[in-house]
C-alpha cells in the first residue's frame, strides 16, 4: 500500500518511525524536559476504545491522539476522525498525512480483515496481531486444530459445515452442549444449550441466517469457574497483563442470551500461583510456540477465556485484543505508561517496565439499550446518570 502515493513520502514515514524507535530506546521522549513526540491513531468506537484512549492520554510521551471513528467520550480527550477502517489505503493515507507513529487497533474485525498487515507494509508501527495470527479469534476451528497440535487442554469438539450433519451430531450425543459459530460474531455467536430445542435453534440460526460459508464448532459442556487472562505477547515471549471475570448473559441471574459483555471485575480472585503457572505453561506458552512454528508469530494482546475445571484450566476461546468490558477494569487498575508498553510491543521489543496493577478491585457495569443483543433502538436519551463522578470512578461511553 503506497503511503501518500509516492515512494518519497513512504520513505519519509518510515524514517519517522525509525527515528522514534531510536529515541524510545534511548529513553528521551517526553522525559527530562523533552517535548512529547508520539502521535497515535486508535481504531474503534466502543467502551474499550474509550478506556484505552483515557489511559493513553495520560502518557507523557503522547503529543496527539486520533480515534477512528471514536464516540462521544473519546471526543472529550482525543480527536475523533471519520475513517472507513475497511479501506486500508485511506487509513494509510491518513497516517502518512498526520505522521502517525503508532496505530492501536482495538476491535477484532479490522485485525481479522488484515488492517495491521497493510499498515506495517506501509512502514507504520502497529499494536495488534497480523491477519494470519488473528485467526486465533477469527476461526474457532483454527484454534481447536492448534490446541490439538500443541496439546493445549480444551473442550472436546466436532466441526461441521452442513446443517444436517451438525443436527445429527447433537441428536446422537445429547445435551447440554455448546454451539459456536466458526467466525466472528461480536461475542454473540455462542449458545450454551441445556436442552435440545435450544441447540437445534442455534444451529438453524448459524446455517440459515449466517454467511454462505458458515461452519459450526460443537463442544462438550464444561463445568467450573470462568476467568479471563490477558498476556502481552512478543512472538514467543509474553508477560501476563492481568485477569478479570465478565458477565456475558443479558439479564440478571445469569439468564438470557450471550452478549459482548454486561459487566466485569478485576482481579478475578481466582489466580493462585499454581493456577497461574498452569495457565502459562500448559496454555499460553504452547499456543505461542505453535503460532511460531506455523510462521505466524503472535504479537499484541492475547485474551484467553478459560474454564477452571476439576481437571485443571481448559481453554474456552481466544480473543486477539482486549476484551470489552474487561479492558475498562484493567485500565482502571493499570499502573505505568500504557503508550510505552504498546509502542515497545509494536516495535517487537519487550524491554519495558514490569506490568503492574493496583491492588484495588475495579468493577464495570454496562448500561445497554433495551433489546440488546437483539434489535434495539438508538438515539434514546440516557437519564439518571450522576452529574459528578466520585474519585476513582469513570464513565466510559460505548458507541
Amino acid at each position: 500500500m503506497p503511503c501518500g502515493g509516492t515512494g518519497r513520502q513512504e520513505n519519509s514515514c518510515r524514517s519517522s518511525g525509525e527515528r522514534l524507535g531510536s529515541m524510545l530506546g534511548a529513553g528521551t521522549i517526553g522525559r527530562n524536559g523533552k517535548e512529547p513526540a508520539v502521535k497515535v491513531l486508535l481504531i474503534g468506537s466502543g467502551g474499550r476504545e474509550h478506556a484505552l484512549a483515557w489511559k493513553l492520554s495520560q502518557s507523557p510521551l503522547l503529543s496527539r491522539l486520533f480515534v477512528a471513528p471514536g464516540n462521544g467520550g473519546t471526543a472529550d480527550i482525543a480527536e475523533n476522525v471519520t475513517l472507513d477502517v475497511t479501506n486500508h489505503e485511506a487509513v494509510g493515507a491518513f497516517c502518512c498525512a498526520h505522521r502517525v507513529d503508532l496505530v492501536v487497533i482495538g476491535p477484532e474485525a479490522p485485525l481479522v480483515g488484515g488492517l495491521s498487515d497493510a499498515l506495517r507494509q506501509a512502514g507504520f508501527d502497529v499494536f495488534g496481531p497480523s491477519q494470519a495470527a488473528a485467526q486465533l479469534e477469527g476461526s474457532k476451528r483454527f484454534t481447536k486444530e492448534l490446541c490439538a497440535q500443541k496439546d493445549v487442554p480444551t473442550a472436546a469438539h466436532a466441526y461441521f459445515d452442513r446443517l444436517e450433519d451438525a443436527r445429527k451430531h447433537v441428536e446422537d450425543n445429547g445435551v447440554p452442549v455448546v454451539i459456536k459459530a466458526d467466525g466472528l460474531a461480536a461475542g454473540k455467536g455462542v449458545t450454551v444449550a441445556m436442552d435440545m430445542a435450544t441447540a437445534l435453534a442455534a444451529l438453524e440460526q448459524i446455517f440459515v441466517d449466517g454467511t454462505p460459508d458458515a461452519g459450526v464448532v460443537i463442544e462438550e459442556y464444561l463445568e467450573g469457574e470462568e476467568v479471563s487472562v490477558f498476556a502481552l505477547c512478543n512472538g514467543t515471549d509474553f508477560e501476563l497483563f492481568g485477569d478479570a471475570r465478565d458477565h456475558k448473559r443479558a439479564f440478571d441471574g445469569d439468564r438470557g442470551p450471550n452478549t459482548g459483555g454486561m459487566g466485569a471485575f478485576s482481579p478475578s480472585g481466582l489466580m493462585s500461583a499454581e493456577l497461574t503457572d498452569a495457565i502459562c505453561t500448559r496454555i499460553i506458552a504452547p499456543t505461542l510456540a505453535g503460532m511460531q512454528e506455523r510462521g505466524t508469530p503472535f504479537y499484541g494482546i492475547l485474551y484467553a477465556g478459560l474454564m477452571l475445571t476439576e481437571q485443571g484450566p481448559k481453554l474456552i476461546e481466544y480473543n486477539v485484543r482486549f476484551g470489552d468490558p474487561e479492558c475498562q477494569v484493567l485500565m482502571m487498575r493499570l499502573q505505568g505508561d500504557l503508550l510505552e508498553m504498546l509502542l515497545a510491543n509494536a516495535k517487537r521489543d519487550m524491554t519495558v517496565p514490569p506490568i503492574r496493577f493496583k491492588k484495588d478491585h475495579a468493577l464495570c457495569v454496562v448500561v445497554a439499550a433495551k433489546g440488546y443483543p437483539g434489535p434495539y433502538e438508538t438515539g434514546v436519551p440516557i437519564n439518571g446518570l450522576p452529574v459528578r463522578l466520585e474519585r476513582d470512578q469513570e464513565l466510559f461511553q460505548a458507541g
